[in-house]
């Protein structure tokens, strides 16, 4: 990130409301255009469907027409959800991949275009802890931020000789509001999920910090809480003691059902 913040042009998904409400707003206190876009309509947000290439074809429209480039695409919009997997359905599944990861995919594809062309830009993708460590019933959800992981490395790789970075997300659970949305058929697991955002210590605007910390540092994987650092270490550093604490949890799934 250069020090000429007003100049910074940032698109984000899913800025209605928590996480990208807040990275809206944290960048425009640093004096930065901000592009919200959202799927429900509101005053002030681009309606943008990220599983629409149409929708997404007119943002790209919209930003050229309106500031000639982009420099931070914020790939931010997504759901919770998951489930055991004997409960699940592919259904659920295929919302998952439909929204976590294709949003995402859809939208580094329709920006890396004006990226090129620049010779510069930044994509965020915003996956979740979720995808560097993976607690039992959250199969689909784990897979789609793993999948998200993997896209920005993989992105970051194909578009450095362009000068473009890539970097992506990996907070814990965070009050936010994620679940009042989640839909499928694991009542154990919302019940779990839902307790554990609520009783997170930390709220959106601290993440949201965290993130324009790591992109100044031009950290490529930011993990930007102690809770997540702290389990992703654990994984790194003592697999057996990692495994212990993952099927622990997932015995507590299953009591939490029965």
């Amino acid at each position: 990130m250069t020090d000429q913040h007003q100049q910074t042009r940032v698109l984000i998904t899913g800025a209605g409301s928590g996480l990208g409400d807040a990275l809206a707003r944290a960048w425009e206190q640093r004096g930065a255009d901000v592009l919200r876009t959202d799927r429900a309509p509101a005053d002030g947000i681009l309606p943008l469907d990220i599983t629409s290439d149409a929708d997404w074809a007119a943002a790209r429209d919209h930003v050229e027409r309106t500031w000639g480039g982009l420099d931070v695409l914020v790939n931010n919009a997504g759901i919770a959800g998951g489930g055991r997997l004997d409960v699940s359905g592919i259904d659920e599944w295929q919302r998952l991949v439909d929204i976590n990861l294709l949003g995402a995919v859809r939208g580094t594809a329709t920006f890396t275009p004006v990226f090129k062309r620049q010779g510069s830009g930044r994509i965020v993708n915003i996956a979740s802890l979720a995808g560097l460590v993976h607690p039992a019933g959250m199969g689909g959800y784990n897979a789609t931020k793993a999948a998200v992981v993997a896209l920005t490395e993989t992105t970051g790789h194909e578009l450095a000789a362009h000068g473009v970075t890539a970097h992506v997300v990996c907070p814990s659970y965070f009050r936010t509001n994620l679940m009042a949305a989640v839909e499928g058929r694991d009542a154990a697991l919302q019940t779990v999920m839902t307790k554990l955002v609520e009783d997170a210590p930390l709220g959106p605007d601290e993440i949201a910090a965290a993130v324009l910390d790591g992109i100044d540092a031009g950290t490529e994987l930011i993990v930007p809480d102690e809770a997540a650092r702290a389990a992703y270490q654990l994984k790194l550093a003592d697999r057996a003691s990692y495994d212990a604490v993952m099927r622990a949890q997932a015995r507590k799934l299953d009591a939490v059902a029965e």
